[in-house]
């Protein structure tokens, strides 16, 4: 019999060790008492998992599991003053490097074998989504003249379908200049949308032995340099593969070297997709299957937005949106571990769905994980012994 809860077992996936490391290294517990850091984490994962609209429903939803909190390692429910206190003034970077600490652990358990590409170079997806707030209670978050918003720059691992990297900014920061913080891993692919069609950008990559494939903008002017073969097979409807140089005065400063450019149709949308990329072994072939991947970015922002609590947030400070965004890719990372564990085939939207109606269920995790449907066996019967009259 199960004596613990859903939640508990989630939680316990958690390296606690490693969470304990970064408290000290940031001294996020020096002269906090009875809410530990610790506590705050698991208070705003629940906020994730249950949806709480607000620190009262954390507060109360806690208090509620009256009983189960130690095994959460929690002494008490937070009050609400106590919860909004801390949202705003502990460091929310420790909550940052606490993501990136179980992206190295959980986050490998997550990668799925490759089914379209041959290629042995790490592959990135770079976009950028906006989170719209409201100027006049979010009034650090610069962006138009009547709206507030952040945006978020993500960097996503094509391979566990994971930010490998998060970059928050005002709403007004372009989605390429965003980019320039980001780690270059050499031999690596980023593929990313015509708004990062920033040729200084670009040869800030190629500099560091990093791919790219890129959707170029309709106005930038070249010279073709040679015109490459297409195969006679082709499931991309391939127009164009050819070499380049850029034309532009400024543009050619920027980026003095060749470049490929492949044009292919789109079916689906009915458009001409024009992409350049500093490659030149890669089939047209297999340029235009990774540009097409750039999708898995828009999924993830999707599934952020929808199934987890980050287009509403329970404080207004920008230390409290901050730790909010962190601790639900955190919840995130979690939830697609648990998915790639499970031997059912769930959707992220069912298993976030059953997680919250289930939190406080005392059942074996991985064998609901594994099964959810599966009927409770029925308690023994038990047997009295007596006499009769």
């Amino acid at each position: 019999m199960i004596k613990v809860t859903l939640f508990s077992q989630i939680i316990s996936k958690l390296d606690s060790s490693k969470f304990k490391s970064l408290v000290k290294q940031h001294q996020s517990d020096k002269h906090q008492k009875g809410f530990t850091s610790w506590s705050h984490l698991v208070s705003m994962l629940f906020c994730q998992f249950a949806n709480s609209q607000s620190v009262r429903d954390i507060s109360n939803g806690l208090r509620s599991a009256t009983g189960n909190l130690n095994h959460l390692g929690v002494l008490k429910a937070p009050s609400k003053s106590t919860l909004s206190y801390q949202n705003k003034n502990r460091n929310w970077e420790l909550f940052r490097d606490y993501y990136y600490a179980l992206l190295k652990s959980l986050g490998q358990q997550t990668y799925a074998k490759r089914i379209h590409f041959k290629i042995k170079s790490k592959i990135f997806l770079l976009d950028a989504t906006t989170i719209s707030l409201c100027l006049s209670l979010f009034d650090w978050a610069k962006y138009k003249t009547k709206k507030g918003a952040i945006k978020m720059h993500t960097l996503l691992d094509y391979d566990g379908h994971l930010p490998a990297y998060v970059n928050i900014t005002d709403g007004k920061t372009a989605d390429n200049k965003g980019a320039y913080d980001i780690p270059l891993l050499a031999g690596s692919v980023i593929v990313a949308d015509r708004f990062y069609n920033d040729f200084s950008l670009l040869n800030v990559w190629d500099s560091n032995k990093v791919f790219f494939v890129i959707r170029h903008k309709d106005n930038f002017s070249f010279k073709t340099i040679k015109e490459r073969e297409l195969p006679k097979t082709s499931h991309q409807h391939l127009l164009k593969d050819e070499m380049i140089e850029l034309t532009g005065n400024k543009t050619k400063e920027k980026y003095p070297k060749r470049l490929r450019r492949v044009a292919l149709w789109d079916e689906k949308n009915q458009q001409t997709i024009e992409l350049i990329t500093n490659n030149t072994k890669w089939s047209a072939n297999t340029i235009g299957e990774l540009y097409k991947a750039r999708w898995e970015v828009e999924i993830f922002f999707r599934d952020i937005k929808q199934q987890l609590h980050i287009k509403s947030f329970i404080g207004t400070s920008e230390n409290a949106v901050m730790i909010q965004i962190w601790t639900a890719l955190i919840t995130i990372l979690v939830l697609k571990a648990l998915k790639a564990q499970a031997k059912y085939s769930w959707y992220l939207s069912n298993l976030v769905a059953f997680i919250r109606l289930n939190l406080f269920v005392k059942v074996d995790l991985q064998k609901w994980l594994d099964n959810p449907f599966q009927k409770p066996k029925p308690p023994p019967k038990q047997i009295y012994q007596g006499v009769l009259f």
